[in-house]
């Protein structure tokens, strides 16, 4: 009997899982839910199972790859940067993920990060909590159709958000070396150079996955090309970010001010990013609705199914893609 073990993380759902597959897989599947977190613990709980369904949080390493006899792994997310995908094709592993499920939550997501930031949202509702009443604690606030916004990475998400911002009159621009000038051009949006990104834009948007190539790339010298009434949102990964380059931006008025939906270290542990007047952080909640996380499980159980069914999964990712 094949055995499939979900990480017992809140996003995965061990009942739609036993759903999908008991409809979708001839023979009984055994689904069992664990406790994952690190490679130790998931080496222990995985052992003899064909597959795993893993969380943001536990590192699928070449170690752990050895250790095992996986048939597929799940990334239960639209990123694998905490599976290595290469180390897994090597030992015939499938390795997918589900890159479309919250494509419209985060796109939303982070609008709603950047307008709450450029309206000074917090410092106005902790003004009025704390007694004041005066436009000026949000100073200074620019016209968004004066502006230009800056989208880092021009994949599914960054497009969706181009779409959403479209109707404000900003100016678009992004960067991303895997998207052409002509395919941006459909969205309204000009291609720049990841330097003329930070130089144009009164404000950007962080949508790149994390790799080897993005890991820090908004970087002192990227930020030092901001305004001081910049915004910077990131939605894609904490690390993309160099969370201490950013902290010197707030804390020399470098930039106005950020909207962050992931950081370094997820839950954070006295992270100086929150808990900011110039900072709005949420955690790590931009992918969620009741029909993405719907999506979500149905999507990672239908690949598990697809491998065990012997097929190709619609989530598959190629370990030899450009961007990981």
């Amino acid at each position: 009997m094949p055995e499939v073990v979900l990480s017992a993380f809140p996003m995965i759902d061990p009942e739609t899982y036993r759903e999908v597959l008991a409809g979708d897989v001839d023979e009984p599947v055994e689904v069992e839910v664990a406790e994952l977190g690190s490679t130790e613990r998931l080496i222990e709980a995985t052992g003899g199972a064909d597959a795993v369904v893993t969380d943001i949080n536990t590192p699928v390493t070449e170690a752990a790859l050895d250790a095992l006899d996986l048939s597929v792994v799940v990334r239960s997310a639209v990123g694998v940067d905490n599976v290595d995908v290469a180390a897994a094709a090597e030992r015939g592993a499938t390795v997918t993920r589900v890159p479309d499920y919250c494509t419209e939550e985060v796109a939303t997501h982070s609008v709603s990060l950047l307008f709450a930031c450029l309206r000074s949202l917090k410092p106005y509702d902790d003004a009025v909590d704390g007694g004041g009443w005066s436009w000026e604690t949000g100073a200074p606030i620019r016209r968004v159709s004066a502006s230009t916004i800056g989208l880092l990475s021009f994949g599914p998400i960054a497009r969706r958000a181009a779409e959403q911002l479209a109707g404000f009159g900003a100016d678009l621009v992004a960067y991303d070396p895997f998207v052409d000038a002509d395919e941006m051009a459909e969205y309204d949006v000009e291609k720049v150079d990841f330097e003329g990104l930070f130089d144009c834009a009164d404000h950007v948007g962080v949508y790149a996955p994390l790799t080897d190539a993005t890991r820090g790339i908004v970087d002192a010298d990227a930020l030092a090309r901001l305004r001081e009434d910049s915004v910077l949102v990131n939605v894609s990964r904490g690390p993309v970010v160099d969370a201490d380059a950013l902290l010197d931006a707030l804390e020399a008025d470098g930039i106005k001010a950020a909207g962050l939906d992931v950081l370094g270290e997820e839950p954070p542990e006295d992270d100086p990013l929150v808990g900011r007047d110039d900072t709005v952080v949420t955690p790590h909640a931009a992918w969620y609705s009741e029909e993405a996380r719907d999506d979500l499980n149905r999507s990672g159980a239908a690949d598990v199914a697809a491998v065990l069914n012997g097929e190709t999964p619609d989530g598959r990712v190629d370990p030899d893609a450009d961007w990981l």
